[in-house]
């Protein structure tokens, strides 16, 4: 998973970001949008970069705006991925085997706050966090953007209906990867529902690290969005 792409385009990081607040949820600080009212919860688990980026906010605010509770944890403890950073060794210290437990702490604690109902989405690190969280029933429902480190393997195991939504232009999860992803779930149809597509033209990080002044990025990024709540509203509920 980690390599340039997953470096590229950092984001200009603002913790005043977003209509939401901040406060602690399952035991980590949590950028949280939208009203418990709704009883239906989404857990947004971010790229290396970590929860303060502007746009991952902004989405978590789209998200809620669609009639969902959203919680974007700090699983990285304020340590997010900085480019004077050496990857790997920012990896081994910052592993999705911690992530997936820190996260199901966080299910946990929306549950307890009266969320009847959890779906989760993660891009690239935080893809194979919501996969590995989808190997039980917990979740109503999961979507993968530009996952990193996701596994054919990992694939088997989902239990949960699935969206996958890869880019043209991914060294870290290629269109290739992709469509072994989807084939193994055609073979699972009946039991797991899915929906797997390929954006043309997009790298990597393209739904949630995007220049805004780009027109064109923009538009491929709501696209991207628009399915990811188009699922969760299908199947979380």
């Amino acid at each position: 998973m980690a390599g340039i792409q997953c470096c590229r385009n950092p984001p200009a990081v603002s913790s005043s970001s977003g209509s939401g607040c901040v406060e602690e949820i399952g035991g980590l600080k949590s950028y949280v949008s939208g009203s418990l009212d709704s009883k239906l919860g989404i857990l947004l688990v971010s790229d290396v970069f970590g929860y303060e980026a502007p746009n991952l906010r902004n989405l978590a605010d789209k998200v809620a705006a669609a009639g969902f509770y959203v919680v974007v944890p700090d699983f990285f403890h304020g340590d997010p991925y900085t480019s004077d950073k050496d990857v790997w060794v920012w990896l081994e210290s910052h592993g999705t085997d911690v992530g997936t437990e820190e996260a199901k702490s966080v299910v946990e604690a929306l549950k307890y706050k009266g969320i009847s109902a959890v779906g989760a989405a993660g891009t690239c690190w935080g893809g194979k966090v919501v996969g590995e969280l989808a190997k039980s029933d917990d979740l109503k429902a999961i979507v993968m953007m530009h996952p990193g480190l996701v596994t054919v393997d990992d694939i088997k195991e989902i239990k949960v209906p699935i969206s996958i939504l890869g880019a043209e232009i991914d060294h870290l999860c290629p269109p290739e990867l992709v469509k072994q992803f989807e084939q193994v779930l055609q073979t699972k149809s009946e039991q797991v529902a899915s929906f797997v597509k390929i954006f043309n033209g997009v790298e990597h990080g393209w739904t949630v690290r995007y220049d805004i002044e780009n027109k064109e990025a923009v538009k491929h990024a709501e696209e991207a969005h628009t399915n990811m709540l188009e699922w969760l509203s299908k199947y979380v509920k």
